[in-house]
């Protein structure tokens, strides 16, 4: 996790510009509507793996209240200025600084790959989780495209490629079977695994606008295809 720390640190001035493009805005749009179906509007969310703040910010705009963890001190001064009447904490997601049943929505996006204990975080969701809260966690997926991005970047590190998630993290792509199976494990209900995200940001045009215009259908008929698997659930009442 040092490693992913010290990348993220290093990046963050340059993360929201990213994000700030029209494919940045696009996909990391479409994930943060894909993840807000599954959780209460206007609740109190933490936000795991908050990077700058991007989904805490989109979460306060339905008339919630939130709080972001992150590894990264770079990520969180910036989304400290991001939402400054929201809180931002440095910490691992497997050790989370809150009490137990602090929160009525909790959510993740594209942070769970890179966890080293996704048990031990899965848990400590559950704990931080109110009787009847829900969490929805999207993350990378085990695509046919994603089955070679690892060596892809183990080959780009060697070279001194440089770029926002491009490195040899060790991080895990998922099945939808896994993420349930780690939902079940933790004591979630109400478990439900989709696929979301096939005109990824790092396409080239016109293969980005192409993908944008049958992503739809991809996650539909052909979610195998997507690049991101999204998992919900929730903490049983009391």
């Amino acid at each position: 996790m040092k490693k992913v720390q010290q990348h993220y640190d290093e990046i963050a001035e340059v993360y929201d510009r990213r994000y700030d493009s029209r494919r940045g805005r696009y996909y990391h749009g479409h994930i943060r509507d894909h993840v807000m179906e599954y959780l209460p509007k206007g609740g109190f969310l933490l936000d795991v793996g908050c990077g700058t703040g991007l989904f805490v910010q989109r979460y306060v705009q339905e008339e919630g209240q939130a709080v972001g963890i992150d590894i990264s001190p770079g990520m969180v001064r910036h989304g400290r200025k991001r939402c400054p009447d929201c809180g931002f904490f440095v910490g691992t997601a497997d050790a989370l600084p809150f009490r137990d049943d602090s929160f009525d929505a909790l959510a993740s996006l594209l942070a769970f790959s890179y966890v080293p204990d996704p048990e031990a975080t899965l848990d400590e969701c559950y704990r931080v989780l109110a009787p009847g809260g829900r969490i929805a966690v999207c993350t990378l997926s085990r695509t046919v495209f994603t089955s070679i991005v690892p060596f892809i970047y183990r080959m780009g590190e060697r070279v001194g490629l440089k770029g926002v998630g491009v490195g040899n993290f060790d991080e895990h792509y998922y099945t939808n079977a896994e993420m349930e199976r780690l939902f079940c494990d933790a004591g979630f209900e109400d478990v439900t695994t989709s696929r979301c995200s096939f005109a990824h940001l790092k396409l080239i045009e016109p293969i980005f606008t192409l993908a944008r215009k049958a992503e739809p259908f991809i996650e539909r008929k052909l979610p195998y295809l997507a690049y991101n698997v999204c998992a919900s659930g929730k903490k049983p009442e009391e």
